[in-house]
C-alpha cells in the first residue's frame, strides 16, 4: 500500500502548488490594482474573445491574438524548466512558470513599457492591460505549461508554430516580432505592421 500513499501524497502536492500559484496569481492582480491599472475595460463590459487590435478593446478583455504569445510562453516555460530543473516536481516548476510571467505582467504594465510598446511598436494606442486581461494571460501561460507537460515535444513545437504564423498573418505580430520590436524595432518591421 506504500505505492497507494505516495500517489495520494503527490496529487495533494500538486494540489498544494496549484493553490499557491493561485494565490500568486491573486497577489500579481493586487499589484496590478495598485498601480492604478483598471481591473476591467472601461467600457464597462467583459468579452471573451477581441478580435481587433487596432481596437481600445485589444489588452482588456479575456482573450485577444496576443493571447496566443501566452500560450506559447507556458510552452517555453515548461522547455526551459524540464532542461534545467527536471528533477524538481513539476508543481514546483509551476510555480517558477508562474513567477515569471506575473512579473512580466507587472514589468509590461509600467510606464516605461506601456511608452516602449508606443515608440517601438504598431500599438500607438496601447494603454496597458486590464488586471483581468493580464491575469487571463498568466492562466493561459498555465494552460499552455501543462499542455507542453502531456503534450509530444513534436506536437507542441507545432503548435507553437503554426500559433506563431496565424498571428503573424493576421495581425502582422506575434511573439518573435514583439520581442525583436522591444528589444531592437526595425523600421522595415514597423512599416509592414503598420500596412495592415
Amino acid at each position: 500500500m506504500p505505492a497507494v500513499a505516495d500517489i495520494q501524497k503527490k496529487r495533494l502536492t500538486l494540489r498544494h502548488y496549484l493553490l499557491l500559484g493561485a494565490l500568486m496569481i491573486a497577489a500579481a492582480a493586487v499589484i496590478l490594482l495598485l498601480m492604478g491599472r483598471n481591473p476591467i475595460c472601461t467600457c464597462g463590459t467583459v468579452k471573451l474573445w477581441v478580435s481587433d487590435t487596432n481596437s481600445s478593446d485589444n489588452s482588456q478583455h479575456i482573450a485577444d491574438w496576443y493571447t496566443l504569445s501566452h500560450i506559447i510562453h507556458g510552452f517555453l516555460f515548461y522547455g526551459i524548466l524540464w532542461l534545467a530543473a527536471r528533477k524538481r516536481p513539476i508543481g514546483q516548476r509551476l510555480l517558477g512558470a508562474i513567477f515569471v510571467e506575473a512579473a512580466w505582467e507587472i514589468f509590461e504594465n509600467t510606464e516605461r513599457v506601456i511608452n516602449r510598446y508606443r515608440e517601438a511598436t504598431i500599438a500607438l494606442g496601447y494603454v496597458g492591460d486590464s488586471v483581468l486581461n493580464s491575469v487571463s494571460d498568466i492562466v493561459f501561460m498555465v494552460l499552455g505549461f501543462f499542455f507542453a507537460a502531456r503534450a509530444p515535444v513534436w506536437l507542441t513545437i507545432v503548435i507553437a508554430i503554426i500559433f506563431e504564423l496565424l498571428a503573424g498573418w493576421v495581425i502582422r505580430d506575434n511573439l518573435t516580432l514583439n520581442i525583436v520590436m522591444l528589444l531592437y524595432p526595425l523600421d522595415a518591421i514597423k512599416v509592414w505592421q503598420g500596412g495592415l
